[in-house]
């Protein structure tokens, strides 16, 4: 470890390994920590499922983990996340050849909660609606109405066809300007749709966009559409074997090109200079690394950040398929916070067996949403 670096990076999450493994590429001498004996820090996938009721030690399963099959079947994600099938992450693999350390399989669709009741703080009238994939899908959806189908299709148009670059597309929209609330009224959509588009498409977590200019909205409406059209089903991709496999593949690529790692290093300290900069690491035996850069989680450099958010999550093993989703194998259901009285999203990912991550007959569900009181 007495050595010198260009980079020391702290923690093995997912962008601490992609920025890992582009700094190894770029021809930088990279030495990696993590506290724990496995990669991925926060965005690991555990396994054995032994191991994912260690992590939580204050949980006791009800039953003991033969006799949800093999332990060594579960890929449990710490933190779910579907990939855009036409996104910057997809792309980021594709350029860097990771994809060859990694399978990727489609997620089979996308739902949205739709809460009929008119006080939209009681739940017991709601359901579950599929996001139509094509235009079969949206004819037979009952998720809006037929004339409102007809304004909403306007609008996705507009939104595939508009391009910065060439004025003739913009149909007096400039989306520099306009407010995503203004776009709306402009296609004449009602409040259901906006949320169908706002949180079902575009994935924003509340209504605070509406008062943005739009182009932001434009652009995920297209990456929305773009990605769904290269498989179908739905626009989201998953890998086999849990979300861990991500920073792995990114560390492998950091390893081919010289970069260093070092695993189950749980008391690394970072050394700054009399002018506050960071110069090294340390670690309980005095061991020294110097560089000439430290990145790392925040986790490794608390007294430096401030919380803006919190977010509650629960991983949730079930021994049947989500009602309403048709038994899709995998899914996303948003569940709107319009829907709900709330002030932000809730996220419910779904995945099975077909992704590698469970054992069969089994599922896993991970809900997520933004914390608002001090009691989740």
């Amino acid at each position: 470890m007495d050595d010198t670096y260009d980079v020391i990076v702290l923690g093995t999450g997912l962008k601490e390994c992609v920025l890992s493994g582009m700094l190894s590429v770029a021809g930088k001498k990279v030495l990696h920590m993590d506290r724990n004996k496995y990669y991925g820090a926060d965005s690991a996938s555990l396994t054995p499922l032994d191991q994912f009721y260690d992590h939580f030690k204050d949980q006791k399963p009800k039953k003991t983990a033969d006799q949800y099959g093999r332990p060594r079947d579960w890929n449990v994600d710490l933190i779910p996340k579907f990939l855009m099938a036409n996104g910057q992450l997809v792309k980021l693999l594709v350029h860097t050849g990771v994809t060859r350390y990694l399978e990727f399989k489609s997620v089979e669709g996308s739902y949205v909660y739709k809460n009929e009741n008119k006080d939209k703080s009681k739940h017991g009238n709601g359901k579950i609606y599929k996001v139509p994939a094509d235009e079969k899908e949206a004819l037979a959806s009952s998720l809006m109405g037929l004339f409102e189908k007809r304004r909403f299709r306007n609008f996705l148009i507009f939104a595939a066809e508009y391009d910065i670059n060439n004025p003739a597309t913009y149909k007096d929209v400039d989306a520099n300007k306009m407010t995503c609330s203004e776009l709306y009224a402009k296609f004449g959509l009602d409040e259901n749709t906006q949320g169908v588009t706002g949180h079902s498409l575009c994935l924003y977590l509340n209504d605070e966009y509406k008062k943005q200019p739009c182009l932001n909205l434009i652009n995920r409406c297209k990456l929305y559409s773009e990605s769904l059209a290269r498989y179908g089903k739905s626009p989201y991709l998953y890998p086999l074997y849990g979300l861990g496999e991500l920073p792995q593949g990114f560390a492998r690529l950091s390893a081919i090109y010289g970069g260093t790692y070092m695993l189950d290093k749980p008391d690394v300290t970072i050394v700054f200079n009399e002018q506050g900069v960071a110069e090294g690491v340390k670690d309980v035996e005095g061991a020294t690394a110097k560089c000439s850069m430290v990145i790392c989680d925040p986790s490794y450099a608390q007294d430096k950040c401030r919380v803006i958010s919190k977010v509650v999550r629960a991983i949730c093993i079930l021994n049947h398929p989500v009602k309403d989703t048709k038994d899709a194998a995998s899914c996303q259901i948003i569940l709107p916070q319009g829907q709900l009285n709330r002030k932000d999203d809730i996220y419910v990912c779904v995945v099975s067996n077909t992704h590698q991550v469970c054992s069969k007959g089994y599922y896993l569900a991970i809900v997520s949403t933004t914390v608002e009181s001090s009691d989740p």
